[in-house]
């Protein structure tokens, strides 16, 4: 639980606070549009395409925008990822498609802004009716768990091909990271709810909130009752410092704090760290200290126990950080969560840390810094209670992670998984909306194949 409730609220008001959280980066005008999209060449062997984990036709798309067919460039996005709106303002293209781009080159250095055109496409789409239609009803149903990109992605492509669905969802909202994870000024406004709206208007798919597997949902009596299952579970809970003190008021799961923030519609009640720690290297971490620096705290550092090479955060991110404030300590280790006379944070002393041979140690010397917030950025990892019912309990594991073959299938016949819960990838957004599609076409072959021979 998220114990902030001592720590001030912000001397500014929730209009001034607005301003803060408004998009990172304008969308292009069409003059830009035209413009950037006419500096494409149009590859016809496109690396561009092959670094992007969704398998976007992104030349095709490009082309349409040059010529002026802004909704055959949004079909083209979409017909690949159906939460292309959401990927174009998330997705790391710097180190994806852009970084791919035959003009991103020492000549150059410029690569075509892919992510741009991407999210203009699909902004100026002004489709009049959803751009999909569903094929002849299969007759079969499917149950979807976690309305997360994965979920969301595969629901759609289901239904697209005939089956009816029914998504589960464990929180009060669908769009699972896009609706909670995501820092506010990637993704304002209600945008995740708007997509999440745009894509259910294919019909065939029902949207069930507050189901939570492990809780009032068990995979034995979704097996039972529906046709395949597909888990789109995410990562749902937060990795241990291990150290004494992680439970005082004052530390919290850096996702608590972005959580509640995206859904609070009033930023000046929110908790503000005036003087803020982060632990961790990745996008979260990224996105945690440059919140709490746009809510008003006087100081944020972001700590990490390696260098900045081995950063998890791209490069544009840690960009993102400096030109917010953020200061960025690299080779140092949490040794001890600092308690005040209350009980609450006032600190955390580290470790200095190097490498030895190639293995991190601690070099000896220690330091403490104060901070009346300390938030964790160190990972996610999978909730047990998930599955822990009998059925449950009989899919094969790689690692903490449910195993799946290249189709996404696991162990259970019937049952198939995607997203942050299954081990390949890097944790990506772009890369659960493509596990999901693919399930649906493993899902969607396996049950035509049972049908024929029936």
């Amino acid at each position: 639980m998220i114990d902030l409730d001592h720590l001030p609220r912000p001397s500014a008001t929730h209009a001034e606070l607005a301003s803060q959280f408004g998009d990172l980066t304008p969308p292009l005008n069409a003059r830009q549009a035209q413009l950037e999209s006419e500096r494409c060449l149009y590859c016809y062997d496109a690396p561009c395409v092959t670094a992007c984990p969704s398998e976007i036709n992104i030349p095709s798309f490009i082309r349409n925008i040059a010529q002026d067919n802004v909704r055959g460039a949004a079909q083209t996005i979409l017909e690949a990822n159906i939460l292309g709106g959401s990927c174009a303002r998330v997705c790391p293209t710097e180190i994806l498609c852009q970084q791919a781009c035959v003009r991103n080159n020492a000549q150059e250095c410029a690569p075509v802004l892919i992510g741009q055109l991407q999210r203009y496409a699909l902004d100026n789409s002004d489709f009049s009716e959803h751009p999909f239609q569903r094929a002849e009803s299969s007759g079969r149903r499917i149950a979807v768990v976690g309305a997360g990109p994965a979920g969301l992605s595969c629901a759609h492509r289901l239904a697209m091909l005939g089956h009816d669905v029914v998504l589960f969802e464990a929180e009060a909202k669908a769009g699972g990271l896009n609706q909670y994870g995501i820092a506010q000024y990637k993704l304002p406004d209600d945008f995740a709810q708007r997509e999440v709206e745009f894509l259910l208007g294919i019909g065939g798919i029902e949207l069930r909130t507050g189901q939570r597997l492990g809780d009032n949902l068990d995979l034995g009596a979704l097996y039972r009752e529906y046709d395949a299952v597909f888990l789109g579970l995410g990562l749902g809970a937060s990795r241990q410092l291990g150290l004494t003190g992680e439970d005082a008021p004052g530390l919290a799961a850096a996702t608590q704090w972005i959580k509640a923030l995206r859904q609070s519609d009033d930023y000046a009640s929110l908790p503000l760290a005036r003087q803020c720690l982060v632990l961790g290297a990745g996008n979260t971490a990224i996105d945690m200290a440059v919140q709490m620096k746009r809510l008003g705290a006087e100081e944020v550092t972001l700590v990490y126990r390696r260098g900045f090479a081995e950063m998890g955060a791209t490069g544009h991110e840690q960009e993102i950080a400096k030109a917010n404030g953020v200061r960025l300590l690299t080779w140092a280790r949490p040794q001890q969560v600092l308690l005040d006379a209350q009980g609450r944070v006032r600190g955390m002393r580290f470790a200095r840390t190097e490498l030895v041979e190639g293995r991190l140690q601690d070099s000896g010397e220690q330091f403490e810094l104060p901070a009346s917030g300390i938030f964790k950025a160190i990972g996610q990892a999978f909730d047990p209670a998930a599955l822990s019912d009998a059925t449950a309990s009989e899919l094969r594991r790689d690692g903490e992670r449910i195993w799946v073959d290249a189709a996404f299938r696991t162990s259970l016949p019937g049952v198939y998984a995607g997203g942050d819960c299954v081990q390949p990838g890097q944790d990506l957004t772009v890369q659960a909306v493509q596990h999901g599609k693919l399930a649906a076409q493993a899902i969607h072959q396996d049950q035509m194949t049972q049908a024929e021979v029936a």
